[in-house]
């Protein structure tokens, strides 16, 4: 037979080809699907059917809180969190979901408090397991020992993939969530590991895709980069890591030194902190104003999670820590990744120390 070109006429499933499809290009998508689902579940070192696509962390969060809780369950939450946890807890509540905020002592689960707040009810504990405003690392096994095996226990390990393992084992969990934008530069993209045998309803019906809990049509091409960014990560999780210690060292060090009234939101010394991630509260300085300012020279920080840019406390995660609204109120949150030079830190400690004077003087005058 002479060969043929290939001729789409499928664009009603999809301008590019749909995993669903059964003709060749829908195979060749669906193979790319499995094959990016399979080397997300070797590097967290879970069954391939462990790992439910989502559009992200805030879709994966949701469904493993709202899939997962229903009338009368008691569940807890790191009130420090990212505001999908948070937020979708207190959507559960308005569902008649018993909660309770998980307690906070030294930048870590209290686990003694914690283990006197649970109920025969009790049934899921969610948390993250690195903070992504202050870069404070959880103790998510010592809570999973405390919390038993009939209770689940929730992780968002969005920010961890840089600097932390990613096993499930080593986080303790029953369920995880990663996000791509978090590790590269890919958006539209997470995933919920959760094992089968966990009973989660699905938010929403359709197609019934992702083992029925997610439907709609898949992307292969972004689970392919994810999953690529992932292992990137992992190899190189190391060398960051101790790359970024010691450019942390150096703006901790040069900040305390020229920068006065000022304190370091961050963890216990050790496994406690994420060295990428350094958070700072600016005693009395309007920091969204620092922002603007270290905007026009060139250098992107924020004040916090992007997801909080309307919290009237500040920085929520920095109060749960602190309990000090003033904290909270003016903090700055710098974080960088591997492409970050020493030449970047220099910069950047140059104008961070002229943008608080320029504030200051303005203040006092």
């Amino acid at each position: 037979m002479f060969w043929k070109r290939r001729i789409y006429f499928d664009t009603a499933a999809g301008v590019s080809a749909n995993p669903s499809s059964p003709h060749r290009e829908g195979r060749q998508a669906k193979k790319m699907l499995e094959e990016a689902r399979m080397q997300i579940a070797r590097l967290i070192e879970v069954q391939s059917d462990d790992v439910v696509f989502t559009s992200g962390a805030t879709e994966a969060n949701a469904l493993a809180i709202l899939g997962l809780l229903k009338v009368g369950d008691h569940a807890l939450y790191l009130p420090s969190a990212h505001a999908s946890i948070v937020e979708n807890m207190k959507l559960a509540a308005t569902r008649s979901v018993q909660l309770d905020a998980l307690p906070i002592k030294d930048y870590q689960v209290d686990i003694g408090a914690l283990k006197k707040m649970l109920r025969p009810t009790t049934k899921l504990v969610a948390m993250d397991a690195v903070c992504g405003e202050t870069g404070v690392v959880w103790n998510t096994r010592e809570v999973k020992q405390a919390i038993g095996t009939k209770i689940l226990l929730h992780v968002d390990a969005s920010q961890a993939p840089t600097t932390e393992k990613i096993t499930r084992a080593h986080f303790g969990a029953d369920m995880l969530t990663f996000d791509a934008s978090k590790v590269g530069a890919i958006r539209g993209i997470g995933v919920l590991v959760a094992h089968r045998t966990i009973p989660l309803i699905p938010l929403y019906e359709g197609g019934g895709q992702e083992r029925g809990l997610r439907s709609g049509s898949e992307a292969p091409e972004l689970a392919q980069g994810f999953a690529g960014m992932l292992r990137a990560a992992a190899n190189e999780r190391e060398a960051f890591r101790s790359r970024a210690e010691e450019d942390r060292k150096f703006l901790v060090g040069r900040i305390i030194k020229a920068i006065p009234n000022v304190y370091i939101n961050e963890g216990p010394t050790g496994n406690g902190q994420a060295s990428h991630i350094l958070n700072l509260s600016l005693l009395g300085r309007d920091t969204d104003y620092l922002v603007a300012l270290l905007d026009e020279a060139g250098i992107a920080v924020s004040t916090r999670s992007a997801c909080e840019t309307d919290s009237e406390i500040g920085s929520r995660a920095v109060f749960a820590l602190t309990s000090d609204e003033e904290r909270a109120k003016a903090t700055l949150r710098i974080s960088w990744g591997p492409s970050a030079s020493k030449r970047d830190f220099v910069r950047f400690v140059a104008a961070i120390t002229e943008a608080v004077a320029f504030v200051d003087k303005g203040t006092h005058r």
